[in-house]
């Protein structure tokens, strides 16, 4: 949630995703942080009663895109075409860049390129009112879910590039605390709704089983 960057400064990567002040996703939105600040984050993540689980899942999405927004442009220095020429979590797995729609064909590109086409992907779909509704009564579309699933899986590969290949500058800057707090959050969320496959998972396998094994 954003209330881990509290004093710090404000650099993201995009611009912020704001959810409108005053609406019901902004209440489930303070109801998630309130429950985050228990420290409890098996249960921040449950569905609240009576809510609707495409709801809870846009409001989160949000919040995660926000998130790796922020931790992502602390580290955007030692991001560069020279340092990672390819998107990648380590030396077992690469990543290559297809939309389906601007770009059909995978491409093999350095990671802030990636990570610039991703977020900007991300962007468009968060900012697309008949995807992530933002007005009250307005119904989710039936293809929702599988939308929310394909950009928390993108999301997960800046998590993954920056742990393989980053975290020697994140413990520089000391904000490996908030990095770890903010992607045992983000596992504990895509677990609870199964909305990431598990094979998606292995570049961080060791990494899950070591912050979540305590919580069981």
């Amino acid at each position: 949630m954003s209330f881990l960057f509290g004093n710090r400064s404000s650099k993201t990567f995009k611009p912020k995703k704001n959810i409108p002040e005053g609406s019901h996703q902004y209440e489930l939105l303070k109801h998630a942080e309130a429950t985050l600040g228990s420290g409890n984050l098996r249960m921040a993540v449950m569905l609240p009663d009576g809510e609707d689980l495409n709801e809870w899942v846009a409001v989160n999405t949000v919040d995660f895109f926000n998130q790796i927004n922020m931790l992502y442009g602390t580290i955007t220095d030692f991001c560069t075409e020279e340092s990672c020429p390819v998107m990648s979590a380590g030396p077992k797995y690469e990543y290559h860049w297809a939309d389906g729609t601007n770009i059909k064909k995978p491409i093999k590109c350095s990671a802030p390129k990636y990570i610039d086409y991703l977020m900007t992907w991300v962007q468009d779909q968060l900012d697309d009112e008949t995807l992530f509704p933002s007005k009250i009564g307005v119904p989710f579309k039936r293809n929702f879910m599988s939308v929310a699933k394909t950009i928390l899986k993108r999301l997960f590969r800046v998590y993954a590039h920056i742990y393989h290949q980053h975290f020697d500058s994140v413990m520089q800057l000391q904000e490996e605390a908030h990095l770890n707090t903010s992607f045992k959050h983000f596992i504990f969320f895509v677990q609870e709704f199964n909305l990431i496959e598990r094979k998606e998972l292995v570049p961080l396998q060791d990494l899950i089983e070591k912050l979540t094994t305590k919580d069981r």
